[in-house]
């Protein structure tokens, strides 16, 4: 046998019986041995420069997408100004759309070996874009609408399931550790990226020349995170796309999964989305609400890094359950919002436990996957679902709030779907422990 099917069979074997155990647990001491040996090196500086890649990748992507309040706000005031806020958001909300969605044609593309060819074409279509918006001109709506929704947004989409699915490659034992780690960008990017586009666009340098250093910064990190990613080798995949759909139908927990994130994420960006708005229509200070989400996201960056750690303790899918439930809860205590004190502990308390789940999402979806040659196949298909999450999750909302500003509707609507979402994590957690229940001699040993 060849060291290449070798591989193919360890990832396999070890799979099929952590599916029927606890998710998130480690291998057995056995599994361990031959992973060791087989495997991935769980370790060394290619390992971790590609984990620096990646967090880089997500730093840039939906990092940036985070940034868009800046860029909404600036061009309702000053430079699109003939058109509504309404049509404006529009934009933001494609780039998210796409990002996540063209995972759908990423995924199986990265199964194929494409890896270095999409994050490549990705950067180079982010970075283009961002260097072609800042050629705009005011009131130019069509043009930001291409640079920054569409071609930006399908660069993102390219480049964003690949560089978290490749990090699986490098680990076992560490994956979500090392996951972990890679989603963290996200929120760090929210942090920067806001700051530093505030800054230049409402500054001195005005639009055009604040973009092109925005520009500049982001392709400098594109070029750095290509240059430290790598892939390892592993089995091309012996089934077609279609294939690895019907399979992912007949499996009850990949199913209870994506129905319960879409669900989940309906309700989970309500406060992104209107976190600052709620503050500054109760009278806090406009400067102060603008930071209000630079403290939901430093909170985040924290969060994001201890995950890893936890669930390696709690297990994946337990820990996925914790952090909806209370994702859920704050999000319905947001009614109580009146002042800074209740602003700075909704934010720091929301961050938190968020950051967690998105942390997991793509873990949970590893432990999911009994052959690693069809992960990205399968985070295309979950996420093609929960993309829509994020497009429909705003205009309800707004909807729901009314031209009176009635928070305790959405803030409640958002809870209890949310909730409904996480149950569908416990039914998850019921399917396994059945499982195991059948199958006694597999699940000794767990906890």
């Amino acid at each position: 046998m060849s060291i290449k099917s070798a591989i193919h069979n360890t990832f396999t074997t070890n799979k099929k019986e952590d599916d029927v155990k606890e998710l998130g647990r480690m291998p057995s001491s056995n599994s361990q041995t031959a992973c060791s040996e087989l495997g991935p090196p769980d370790g060394g500086f290619r390992a971790w420069g590609t984990v620096f890649g990646c967090f880089l990748m997500q730093f840039c992507g939906f990092g940036y997408i985070s940034s868009f309040g800046v860029y909404q706000d600036y061009y309702t005031r000053i430079y699109l100004t003939n058109y509504s806020p309404s049509a404006i958001s529009w934009i933001g909300a494609l780039t998210s759309f796409l990002a996540v969605n063209v995972t759908l044609i990423s995924g199986p593309l990265y199964d194929r070996g494409w890896f270095y060819r999409l994050m490549i074409v990705g950067s180079l279509l982010q970075s283009v874009s961002l260097f072609a918006l800042s050629f705009t001109k005011p009131g130019q709506f069509y043009l930001a609408f291409i640079f920054q929704g569409v071609i930006s947004g399908f660069g993102m989409g390219l480049t964003y399931a690949p560089s978290i699915a490749v990090v699986s490659q490098h680990f076992i034992r560490r994956r979500t550790l090392a996951m972990s780690l890679v989603t963290s960008g996200t929120p760090l990017g929210s942090m920067i990226h806001p700051i530093m586009l505030n800054h230049l666009l409402n500054g001195t340098v005005g639009f055009a020349r604040g973009i092109h250093a925005s520009a500049g910064f982001v392709s400098a990190l594109l070029l750095i995170a290509c240059l430290f990613m790598r892939t390892r080798e592993l089995p091309v995949p012996t089934a077609s796309y279609m294939v690895v759909a019907r399979k992912c139908s007949r499996e009850v927990l990949f199913i209870l999964m994506t129905v319960g994130s879409t669900l989940f994420q309906i309700g989970f960006y309500f406060p992104l989305f209107y976190l600052q708005l709620d503050s500054t229509k109760h009278g806090i200070d406009t400067k102060f609400s603008f930071y209000s989400l630079v403290i939901m996201n430093a909170a985040c960056f924290v969060g994001r890094c201890m995950t890893g750690m936890v669930a390696g303790y709690t297990g994946v899918l337990n820990l996925t359950i914790a952090s909806t439930v209370a994702c859920s809860a704050i999000i319905i205590s947001m009614i109580a919002l009146t002042d800074v004190a209740s602003v700075v502990v909704l934010g720091l308390a929301y961050g938190y436990v968020s950051c967690v789940y998105i942390a997991l999402i793509v873990p949970l979806v590893t432990e999911l996957t009994p052959n690693l040659s069809e992960l990205g196949a399968r985070m295309g298909i979950c996420f093609t679902f929960t993309a829509f999450s994020g497009l429909l999750s705003g205009p309800i909302s707004g909807a729901l709030l009314g031209s009176q500003y009635r928070w305790w509707i959405p803030s409640l609507f958002n809870g209890l779907i949310s909730l409904v979402g996480s149950s569908m994590f416990v039914a998850m957690r019921l399917v396994i422990y059945r499982q195991n229940k059948r199958k006694p001699s597999v699940a000794d040993g767990d906890t």
